[in-house]
């Protein structure tokens, strides 16, 4: 009697310490996975402004030549962004012309990810000599509307008159290693069909990189 007695407690207990767990993990989830209600593929985006590392502020009616834009959150010290980075700078230089710039957006809170404070996005901008603009979302809520949940991770919008349609979500390509042994090259190919006023072919690719260091509760 008294071993079935410890062995019913020793199985509450652990049924309590798994529903500890399971509640942790929920409120984490709650946090970490807010911005699973960002913007869909065919949503229009609102407008926004943030400060870009020259002082300037930016929004995307700015520019009314913009047939659309590459809107790309990324940061300073994620190893997947950096080894995105020439590949971002590759495609402000391919399709900026063409009515399709690159706005680049640093979404980490800088508490928990010092290495992207404003001043280490200005040096990076211009040890870098980025040709787009590098916006800094200091409060979270443009990443936040956007659903961003990683670095890097991009937004292509097409402009409806006078506003911004998703037209893609995701990764910029299918090898974060090697960009000369991608074989889906994702903004490239939605940017491509968009100019040439098709459909795009692949609207979305998972997003592959470091988690947003979201602001602490």
């Amino acid at each position: 009697m008294k071993k079935f007695k410890l062995l019913a407690l020793g199985s509450l207990l652990a049924s309590a310490v798994l529903l500890s767990v399971a509640l942790m993990n929920t409120r984490m989830a709650d946090r970490d996975y807010a911005v699973a209600g960002g913007y869909k593929v065919g949503d229009v985006v609102q407008d926004f402004k943030l400060k870009n590392v020259d002082g300037t502020t930016v929004s995307l009616s700015d520019n009314q030549q913009a047939k659309g834009y590459i809107i790309v959150f990324t940061c300073n010290t994620c190893p997947v962004a950096k080894a995105y980075e020439s590949r971002i700078m590759k495609l402000d230089e391919q399709f900026a012309a063409k009515g399709y710039p690159v706005v680049a957006i640093q979404p980490n809170d800088v508490q928990r990810s010092p290495g992207d404070s404003f001043e280490a996005m200005k040096q990076r901008s211009q040890s870098r000599k980025y040709s787009f603009p590098y916006l800094y979302d200091e409060s979270q809520s443009v990443t936040q509307a956007f659903g961003a949940s990683n670095t890097p991770h991009v937004f292509v919008v097409k402009r409806e008159g006078s506003q911004f349609r998703v037209a893609y979500i995701g990764a910029i390509d299918n090898n974060q290693y090697d960009a000369a042994a991608a074989e889906k090259k994702y903004v490239e190919s939605a940017v491509n069909e968009l100019l040439a006023g098709k459909p795009v072919t692949t609207p979305s690719a998972r997003a592959i990189g470091c988690g947003i260091k979201w602001k602490n509760a």
